[in-house]
């Protein structure tokens, strides 16, 4: 998954050190597209601070021993062999540690960018010096980094397992999910979820596994259940292209192995989850 990069570790301690020539600087642009450099599949990262930027730089996070920053005004720049490049195709066309740097600074950035301001008196929001937060320096309100609770879900019948496909965005196969809403414990969100999408009902709920997914700033936890019943399909045409039973054999994986979603699928075609 997109988190795996051992044998590297990464580091997500707050730091307010100051950026140096070898350190990373990432930027995005308006429309939230990162600056970067192919170099075959790997992504390769600006270095030092740009000769144009502003002192609105932060530090992100270490991966091994180097260390990523934020420029987190959005700025057009050009560079030879650089390109602005959307997090939907760093996820299609690049692989390695740099992708899952690339949407853990997206997070961070998408957080900066919508926290400019205190939502309690209106005041500019100043960066704590101590940890990674905002605070205000009026009212004394404080805002940390926000994390989306998200459930996926691999609900099975028999030989089968329940595979959906979004109307609009990603276009390959994927397995119901949904975030969890005010006063739900993750099962119940598990529960409500499969409901909801494709009129199934379901019993055993089990966890698997979770993993961060800056894309979408969410936490994404990973759940395998039964059908309760005969698991008679009845599926929301609004959010669904489609939702079906699909065999082991048959079961058509995602073209790379960076989400949860995808590992439930492998491992439930190879048949290590029964």
């Amino acid at each position: 998954m997109i988190q795996d990069i051992y044998p590297s570790k990464f580091y997500n301690e707050y730091n307010s050190c100051n950026i140096s020539d070898k350190d990373y600087l990432i930027f995005f642009n308006s429309d939230g597209k990162i600056f970067l450099k192919k170099d075959e599949e790997r992504v390769v990262f600006p270095t030092g601070v740009l000769s144009n930027s502003t002192e609105d730089i932060r530090y992100l996070f270490s991966i091994d021993d180097k260390k990523y920053f934020l420029l987190v005004e959005d700025i057009e720049y050009k560079k030879e062999e650089f390109a602005y490049y959307g997090i939907r195709e760093v996820r299609n066309q690049f692989e390695g540690k740099e992708v899952f740097a690339v949407f853990t600074a997206y997070h961070l950035w998408k957080w900066y960018k919508d926290n400019v301001f205190c939502g309690k008196c209106a005041e500019r929001l100043a960066v704590d010096e101590k940890e990674r937060a905002l605070r205000c320096p009026e009212c004394g309100n404080v805002i940390y980094p926000r994390i989306n609770p998200a459930v996926i879900v691999g609900v099975i019948k028999n030989d089968s397992i329940l595979i959906t496909r979004y109307r609009t965005g990603y276009a390959h196969n994927a397995l119901v999910a949904g975030f969890t809403e005010i006063g739900e414990t993750l099962e119940e969100t598990v529960a409500r979820e499969v409901m909801e999408e494709t009129g199934v009902k379901v019993k055993n709920i089990r966890y698997y596994k979770s993993q961060p997914w800056g894309m979408a700033q969410d936490i994404l936890v990973g759940f395998f259940c039964e059908a309760d019943g005969e698991g008679v399909i009845r599926m929301d045409e609004d959010e669904l292209k489609y939702a079906k039973w699909v065999k082991r054999d048959e079961l058509e994986l995602q073209p790379n192995n960076l989400s949860l979603t995808n590992e439930m699928m492998k491992r439930f075609k190879t048949g290590e989850v029964i």
